[in-house]
């Protein structure tokens, strides 16, 4: 199966059932390799085909400056860039919960194979109502 830029289906269920406050859960985000299979049907974190780097921890970063809005009739999520300073070759992420039992709520896809030789950032689109990486409309 083929990675899937997506908000995960157990994330869009779980937020009727209350199940993510992403302004007060710890939220993080890990990469991974081409052979990862991340796609709609992702529930939770997992260390299977994910980035080993020197400077690159299991897991992931922490996600900071989480800012939720709403305009337009639709209500989205931001984050500040997050970057590790190590050599990556990483072809996708994974957003997820870590407070909720690492409950997945986003995957992204990079498109291709993105390489650093020092620092790997993660540039956050501009947080408006059509670019944010996380919205939800009518």
């Amino acid at each position: 199966m083929s990675i899937v830029q997506t908000q995960t289906t157990s994330f869009k269920k779980e937020l009727y059932e209350a199940v993510h406050n992403l302004s007060t859960n710890t939220l993080k985000i890990a990469l991974y390799t081409g052979n990862a299979s991340l796609n709609e049907d992702t529930t939770v974190y997992s260390a299977t085909n994910e980035v080993v780097a020197s400077g690159y921890t299991a897991g992931g970063n922490t996600l900071t400056g989480v800012t939720i809005s709403s305009a337009d009739y639709t209500a989205y999520v931001n984050f500040a860039n997050t970057s590790w300073t190590a050599a990556i070759t990483a072809r996708c992420a994974l957003i997820y919960n870590y407070t909720q039992g690492n409950k997945s709520i986003a995957v992204i896809d990079f498109g291709a194979d993105k390489t650093s030789t020092t620092t790997f950032t993660i540039t956050m689109p501009a947080n408006t109502s059509t670019t944010a990486l996380i919205r939800s409309s009518n």
